[in-house]
C-alpha cells in the first residue's frame, strides 16, 4: 500500500531508503564507496514505481 496517493513507496519502503541514506552519508564522510547502496536505493524505487504501474493498469 501507496504511503501517500502521490507516493508510490510504502512505509516499510520509505525507511528503508532513509535508512540507506544515512548509512550513504556515513560512507561518503568516510571517503568509502557507496556505489552498492546507491544502487540498492535505485531497485527499491523501480520496484515501487512498477507495482504502482501495474495496479493504475488494473483500474
Amino acid at each position: 500500500m501507496a504511503f501517500t496517493d502521490k507516493d508510490p513507496h510504502s512505509a516499510g519502503e520509505i525507511l528503508r531508503v532513509v535508512g540507506l541514506g544515512i548509512r550513504i552519508d556515513r560512507r561518503k564522510a568516510r571517503g568509502k564507496s557507496v556505489t552498492v547502496l546507491e544502487k540498492r536505493v535505485t531497485r527499491i524505487r523501480e520496484e515501487a514505481q512498477k507495482r504502482e504501474e501495474q495496479r493504475g493498469k488494473k483500474k
